[in-house]
């Protein structure tokens, strides 16, 4: 026996001969393995002085959470988008009915048309459509500062007998001149008594009977079915501009006119709302004053006019066609079936793709009157034929004067080159002079083709340039 074989275990030592290695180290436990300075690593973790490892997070309870999360975040996501969506109805709702607001119903007009309806003409082609445009010259309420009231009277200062083609490929606008002579029906006035039939000058029969005497007159004069009908005022033209940011003009001299609170210097221009009004009806101090510059001025203004509002993408983009609409339907007085804001929409649409150089202008073949030159005439049979066509919705062609006849068809005055050869006429327009019948605004000139081909501008001229 050896000496320690009855000796018995120390105290510390207890557990030594447990789980023990031939060379006298401790056997790990199962997925253990001993680590520098008495440190346990296991596969799931490490603790330090060996202590026990915190149990690991529950994979099934970390999805559950996330899958709240997103849900609660989507719930909420939905309710706001949901909230944005109603607003939105709301807010475009609100515009509809403010817009849809503005615009002023004639229904007297309508009625008065009725009584008449036996002698009007009826449309010849379907789906094209001529529409009047009236631009009234009356000085009350706030245009009183741009001149004398007499007494609430008022004429038509500007018509425009518009006419859509059915395919909506083209759109010829017509001036009426004022001081055109013409038979103007019996009308019903304002006070219920009844004016007589006269050969007078156009624009008194806005004075004599309104709206309804005015196309009344007009579907006398042509024989064009009037399907509708807006009179503009005066502000509502200046707020439409200034919804455009201006509308750009070239000068060829410079204008200072006080009566029309004018003064711009020669050049390209860029009018605001106020300007432009000037510049449209100012007529004594540009050119040589009379009313066929006016109105080519007019024209060439209106076709700037759309040309800005085609390139500039205001009929594809709601915050710049807001306040165009805002400041058009404010300005309006239409008839029943165009007194909605649906209404103009569907006829801004049919527009729409209308090229520039197909939206076209001129005025009506005239002359100055044999017994006033101070008056015009229709210059027949050249009227007529216009006339017909229109009623007939057949395509014709304009062209500057200077183009239209060469040399000869320019203007002798100082104004634009686009009206007709005045010659003369003492300042009164005479129509061009390439027909064969008689003095006429239409030509057969070479390279006119079967169109027929009228003196006057289209909206995609660009005016400095000529």
């Amino acid at each position: 026996m050896t000496e320690s074989a009855g000796t018995p275990a120390d105290p510390d030592d207890a557990g030594a001969g447990e789980d023990q290695t031939p060379d006298g180290s401790p056997v790990e436990e199962s997925g253990k393995q001993p680590a520098p300075g008495g440190e346990t690593r296991s596969g799931s973790g490490s603790t330090s002085g060996g202590g026990p490892s915190p149990a690991a997070p529950d994979p099934g309870s970390t999805l559950d959470i996330t899958v709240k999360r997103r849900r609660h975040w989507l719930r909420w996501t939905a309710l706001g988008a949901s909230f944005v969506v109603l607003v939105a109805a709301g807010t475009g709702w609100w515009l509809y009915k403010r817009l849809d607001g503005n615009i002023k119903t004639d229904t007297s007009a309508a009625a008065e048309l009725k009584t008449y309806e036996k002698e009007r003409p009826v449309s010849v082609v379907h789906d094209a459509e001529n529409i009047l445009l009236i631009g009234s010259d009356s000085r009350a309420g706030d245009n009183r500062k741009y001149g004398r009231d007499d007494g609430g009277s008022q004429r038509s200062d500007t018509t425009i007998l518009l006419h859509m083609a059915a395919d909506r490929k083209s759109t010829t606008a017509m001036s009426i001149p004022r001081d055109l002579m013409v038979n103007i029906p019996a009308c019903h006035r304002q006070d219920k008594t009844t004016s007589k039939p006269q050969f007078s000058q156009f624009n008194w029969a806005f004075e004599f009977g309104g709206t309804a005497c005015t196309i009344r007159t007009v579907e006398k004069m042509t024989g064009v079915r009037i399907d509708h009908y807006m009179v503009v005022d005066f502000n509502g033209f200046k707020d439409m501009v200034d919804a455009v940011k201006g509308v750009d003009i070239c000068l060829k001299e410079p204008i200072n006119d006080t009566a029309a609170h004018l003064k711009l210097p020669a050049g390209r221009q860029k009018l605001n709302g106020e300007q432009a009004l000037g510049y449209v009806r100012v007529r004594k101090s540009i050119g040589n004053g009379s009313d066929t510059e006016r109105m080519d001025r007019q024209q060439q203004f209106l076709g700037a006019l759309v040309n800005k509002v085609q390139s500039n993408g205001v009929l594809l983009n709601p915050t710049r066609l807001y306040p165009v609409l805002d400041a058009a339907t404010k300005a309006l007085t239409t008839d029943p079936g165009l007194d909605t804001l649906k209404d103009l929409y569907e006829l801004v649409r049919g527009m729409r793709n209308v090229p520039t150089d197909k939206v076209q202008f001129l005025t009506v073949p005239r002359k100055p009157y044999t017994a006033d030159p101070n008056r015009d005439e229709l210059v027949q049979p050249d009227a007529d034929r216009l006339f017909k066509q229109l009623r007939d919705d057949t395509p014709l062609a304009v062209v500057p004067a200077d183009q239209l006849n060469g040399d000869q068809g320019k203007n002798t005055g100082q104004g634009s080159e686009h009206s007709q050869n005045e010659q003369d006429d003492g300042g009164k327009s005479r129509p061009g002079e390439g027909s064969t019948e008689g003095e006429s605004g239409a030509t057969g000139a070479p390279g006119a083709g079967p169109t027929p081909t009228y003196s006057g501008n289209n909206a995609a001229a660009d005016l400095c340039k000529r």
